[in-house]
């Protein structure tokens, strides 16, 4: 049966400035050091649920930090700097972040659903371009307590966002004006070894100035594992399936993209594990297909917030979990997230998208007119 989240009083914020990334890894470990050990049990859990020995994590993480070292150095730094910080070995940072990709493994433990849509429309007094985004982050319920909000300034560009414990970021928006939204999928070649999805979105994030700038990384990073990012800036947006298969693209349709947790793209679809995800994925994506074609679209990202509530017997836009099922299987959408390039803010929401009228929103700015980021 369905039920309400239980969630934190108070979501906590982490705010970290440093040129050096070992420094801002620190700061964040140091933040992290009195919730962090909840998140690692938590994922723990998961392993052990889904077959997965503690000495295969063990071996998972040491391979993905050795590629994760010869592809961006400074991304290592961070996490060594993250378990520096926070006190604990640095391979149980380095599995967090590469728990996508160890959870791959399992048959018993299937990965959570997030439901995401970007628009690209032109501003009603100037007609210039315009994109904004809105995405639920669908994960375990147990996993509730063990996520924050993130400012991290000092690296190429300045990024805020959402993230949980110990992973360098998910979803976001930099000081560039360059916004991801992030997504799980499936493919049957999945493993870990290579960059994780979550540490490609923190480079990304930090690294890229515009939508082509960040296609261009995602396409040099040796992949092993699957994921959508759905990127976009000021005036362009994509969608990517990531997937061992290779980086395949699709631009918006009429100036929509939509995405759930299933290949959009014909060659790693061929691979897909549909059994994870479907029918619901199609189910969700269908839904938000059809209410774009009965609807006038979105002309603000405030107009997002009502695409993505869903009622009884319609396909679960807003996810609440379901305690009657075993621990592993419990989906809830954990947060609401609204990404603006042009203003670089990101707006999260600790609640489903049917909670949006009666929970506050945080705003987080990337940059305001003093090039710092704020919160507020």
């Amino acid at each position: 049966m369905s039920t309400r989240i239980d969630r934190p009083a108070d979501r906590l914020h982490i705010a970290v400035t440093s040129p050096d990334p070992f420094a801002r890894g620190v700061a964040r470990g140091e933040q992290l050091r009195d919730v962090l050990a909840g998140g690692i049990a938590g994922y723990d859990r998961f392993f052990r649920i889904g077959g997965i020995s503690p000495q295969q994590v063990r071996d998972d993480a040491e391979r993905t930090l050795d590629t994760i070292g010869g592809f961006r150095p400074h991304a290592r730094a961070q996490i060594e700097g993250i378990a520096h910080g926070a006190g604990v070995d640095v391979r149980r940072i380095a599995a967090l972040n590469a728990r996508t990709e160890i959870l791959a493994r399992s048959t018993t433990v299937p990965p959570g659903e997030c439901s995401t849509l970007v628009r690209r429309t032109e501003d009603d007094a100037t007609g210039s371009p315009r994109t904004f985004g809105i995405q639920t982050w669908d994960w375990h319920v147990e996993l509730t307590p063990f996520w924050h909000t993130l400012e991290s300034r000092g690296g190429t560009h300045d990024v805020v966002g959402l993230t949980e414990h110990g992973i360098l970021a998910k979803i976001g928006v930099n000081s560039a004006g360059l916004a991801l939204h992030f997504n799980i999928l499936g493919h049957r070649e999945d493993g870990a070894g290579g960059i994780p999805v979550h540490v490609l979105a923190a480079v990304v994030l930090e690294e890229a100035g515009s939508v082509a700038e960040a296609v261009e990384i995602v396409r040099s990073a040796p992949i092993a594992s699957s994921g959508s990012f759905t990127l976009f800036d000021t005036t362009d947006a994509v969608l990517l399936d990531l997937s061992p298969d290779g980086v395949f693209a699709l631009e918006p349709d009429n100036g929509t993209l939509v995405r759930t947790n299933h290949f959009l793209t014909p060659v790693p679809a061929a691979n897909e594990k549909t059994w994870l995800y479907q029918p619901d994925s199609g189910n969700r994506y269908t839904l938000l297909r059809k209410r774009l074609t009965d609807t006038a679209p979105p002309r603000s990202a405030d107009e997002l917030v009502r695409f993505l509530v869903s009622g009884a017997g319609e396909a679960a836009l807003t996810c609440l979990p379901d305690m009657g099922l075993p621990e592993g299987q419990r989906w809830a959408s954990l947060a609401t997230v609204i990404l603006e390039p042009a203003s670089r803010t990101a707006r999260i929401l600790d609640g489903t998208p049917a909670d949006a009228g009666t929970r506050p929103w945080r705003y987080l700015h990337a940059q305001d007119n003093s090039g710092h980021g704020t919160a507020t």
